[in-house]
């Protein structure tokens, strides 16, 4: 058998956990399980898009900021 613990949660906090169940007798364990793997990807997303930006703005600066763009400006 599994420690299971009581968390006390708002009302309102219920309600939202309830509207966003893939299927009615969803666990709330299961759903918060959901939730965190759900959170973990989308940090992990958001560190590979820095990791490319930071990559690629060298190369950005390098192609913006030349003499041959600034000549067209005044064109």
């Amino acid at each position: 058998m599994s420690d299971v613990t009581t968390v006390q949660l708002d009302k309102s906090v219920v309600k939202a956990l309830k509207e966003i169940k893939e299927y009615p007798r969803q666990t709330y364990n299961e759903l918060i399980l959901r939730l965190i793997k759900l959170s973990k990807n989308v940090r992990m997303r958001n560190q590979y898009d820095e990791f490319l930006h930071k990559i690629q703005q060298p190369k950005m600066r390098e192609l913006w900021d030349n003499k041959y763009d600034e000549v067209w400006e005044d064109v």
